[in-house]
């Protein structure tokens, strides 16, 4: 008599091949998407690129970055800096041969702002006409996005 536990088994024809594994499909390489943003994060007005211009044509080719600040009777100010090379996540805004930066941090605080170069007898000044701006200070330096 068997006993209950006996297991038999089956050797299919495909079982008893020496072949191997099926191997892996071929593998093409894919060239990573490259994503242009449609409109620039900034708009430069001519009185602006003129000046930039003016500002980046120097004996040490430099970049201007322009960033915010927590200061001022509103809370955020902008900052311009003079940088070497782009930060590894600042975005590049070219206009008219002119080239910009606009740093990461504060990216969303500026996007769709056009900046232009005012002068007048008191003073000269990059002015900022922001549409994300809910709130500024009387003197117009500083600014609250909500």
């Amino acid at each position: 008599m068997a006993s209950l536990n006996q297991r038999t088994s089956t050797i299919s024809p495909s079982e008893g091949s020496v072949a191997g594994p099926k191997p892996p499909p071929p593998v093409t390489p894919r060239k990573a998407p490259t994503i242009k943003a449609s409109k620039a994060a900034i708009t430069l007005t001519p009185g602006a690129v003129d000046r930039l211009k003016g500002l980046l044509t120097g004996p040490t080719p430099q970049l201007i970055r322009i960033g915010v600040k927590n200061k001022g009777c509103a809370g955020m100010s902008y900052h311009l800096e003079y940088v070497d090379k782009p930060g590894k996540f600042d975005e590049v805004v070219e206009q008219d041969g002119v080239k910009v930066l606009i740093d990461s941090k504060a990216l969303f605080s500026i996007i769709g702002s056009e900046m232009d170069w005012k002068e007048d007898r008191l003073s000269s000044k990059f002015a900022f006409t922001n549409p994300n701006v809910v709130d500024a200070c009387g003197c117009g330096e500083s600014f609250n996005l909500g």
